[in-house]
């Protein structure tokens, strides 16, 4: 009996003290009845600081690379010279629709300025990109559209000393130029092989935008061989970026973590003007053999096939059973050119050039342009199920190359050969706001009937008139022959168009 009472006491003890631990955890702070899960939060805490060394290591990354790069990116600053212009002077008036010139006359001005007496003085203008050295005797590697109709050009070192720059040579057709300072010791930034480079990859892009000098930002590589149509007529196979890519950044390299210079920054994607996360560099291995060229010899120098291309047919995909973009699809050859002589034949599909695999046309395309005149290219090309293997020799890319491309009736005008231009033709040529025209492909000099057409213009009107073939420019000629009056061509001549005046 008396154990009995011993173990009822034992167990209302042991109750008691329970009830009474129990009201005073009740009372203790938050923090401390939790000492449990903030135990666990510190644990995973401590855990989360050790792992954060990656993301040190990834910022020391984008610190070394910056540094290592500095001495080689620059700024570039372009001046184009106002000069003195003849105020209401009827510059281009002539090749204007009638209407228009009488509202310019009406108006008391002309298209290229206000009207009035006496000279005007037109100020200066004046801009800013970038541009990385590629040689440390000074050489470096911009955009063209940085310094095109440059009168002077400026390049100012990341120690802010500041040179004139001579343009040694420009490339339109893949927006780049080369420039030259007289300075030694330089530091010329490493080029990497831009094929490695995978979408993902993280880079920077470095450069002045809006004049603010070495600026550097990150992003990472979000797709490859983008064909945007922006360099006119040119030769594309961008990367793309989400690094920030503004105005002033044109020019500038494209780096990777190893320090490696895989693009230059050309253009972005906005509606405002401003960084938008898309922008556009052209890869090393193809700027490279443009630098290499306009360094040896002040210009750039391309292959030529004489043939033309497209998509492969959806037809040929299935019967062939080709995934994804399979190669370069022969759509024509150009009798007696370098394709034709080397056995390549319309509805052929080259699948490698040089053991080098080809996506589609425009890669063909790119490849082709990068190669040196007389070079010898071995395809493998798909042709009725079987692959066929082909060496050829490449030809010169020339105005006169391309011209014998174009389709429809040539004809002579005068001391001209000339030939029907249509949409394509005036788009490889950097023409691409053009559908029609007449193109200038040969010119004898020494005639009797010499005139101011160069090899490459576009006849565009007679008399203020459209021209698309050689019997209404040679009607037109006649018109103004009766008349007694000059023949007024109007030109496209690269960029610009201009006036030429024939007087019989």
């Amino acid at each position: 009996m008396r154990r009995s009472w011993k173990m009822l006491s034992v167990a209302c003890i042991a109750l008691i003290t329970g009830s009474l631990l129990t009201g005073v955890v009740m009372t203790l702070p938050q923090g401390v009845r939790s000492s449990d899960a903030y135990a666990q939060q510190l644990s995973t805490a401590d855990q989360a600081r050790q792992e954060l060394q990656a993301a040190q290591d990834l910022s020391s990354a984008f610190r070394n690379v910056s540094e290592a790069m500095r001495p080689s990116v620059v700024s570039v600053r372009m001046v184009k010279k106002g000069g003195m212009i003849q105020r209401g002077a009827p510059r281009g008036m002539e090749g204007l629709p009638p209407e228009l010139r009488r509202f310019f006359e009406d108006f008391g001005g002309t298209p290229f300025g206000p009207g009035g007496e006496g000279p005007m003085e037109m100020p200066d203008q004046a801009g800013i990109g970038s541009g990385v050295i590629v040689r440390n005797d000074g050489y470096i590697l911009t955009n063209n559209h940085v310094v095109a109709g440059a009168d002077e050009v400026f390049v100012q070192l990341s120690d802010d000393a500041q040179y004139p720059a001579k343009v040694v040579g420009t490339d339109p057709e893949t927006d780049l130029a080369v420039l030259k300072i007289e300075a030694s010791g330089l530091q010329a930034a490493p080029l990497g092989d831009s094929d490695q480079i995978q979408v993902g990859d993280w880079v920077l892009a470095m450069g002045s935008p809006f004049e603010l000098e070495q600026t550097v930002t990150a992003g990472i590589i979000s797709a490859k061989n983008r064909v945007r149509g922006i360099v006119r007529g040119g030769f594309e196979d961008f990367l793309q970026t989400d690094a920030a890519i503004n105005p002033g950044n044109s020019g500038g390299p494209l780096v990777n973590l190893r320090g490696e210079v895989v693009g230059i920054n050309t253009a972005i994607v906005s509606r405002s003007g401003g960084y938008n996360g898309i922008g556009f560099a052209i890869p090393t291995n193809m700027a490279k053999p443009v630098m290499d060229s306009i360094i040896d010899s002040g210009s750039v120098r391309r292959g030529f096939l004489g043939a033309k291309g497209g998509d492969i047919p959806e037809e040929l995909r299935e019967r062939y059973k080709i995934n994804g973009r399979g190669g370069a699809y022969i759509e024509d050859v150009t009798p007696d050119q370098p394709a034709a002589r080397g056995g390549l034949k319309p509805g052929d599909i080259i699948q490698s050039a040089n053991g080098r695999k080809i996506r589609d046309w425009f890669q063909f395309r790119n490849f082709i342009a990068s190669q040196l005149p007389g070079a010898s290219i071995e395809l493998e090309v798909l042709r009725d199920g079987r692959t066929v293997k082909l060496v050829l020799s490449l030809g010169e890319r020339t105005q006169e190359a391309l011209a014998a491309m174009q389709p429809g009736q040539a004809g002579a005008f005068m001391n001209a050969l000339l030939q029907p231009l249509d949409a394509e033709t005036a788009q490889q040529m950097g023409f691409d706001s053009l559908q029609s025209g007449l193109l200038v492909t040969r010119v004898a000099r020494g005639t009797d009937q010499d005139t101011d057409l160069r090899v490459g213009d576009v006849i565009l009107a007679a008399q203020g008139e459209s021209v698309t073939s050689i019997a209404q420019l040679l009607e037109a000629q006649q018109n103004a022959k009766s008349s007694g009056q000059p023949l007024r061509l109007t030109v496209q001549r690269g960029d610009s168009q201009e006036l030429i005046v024939i007087r019989s």
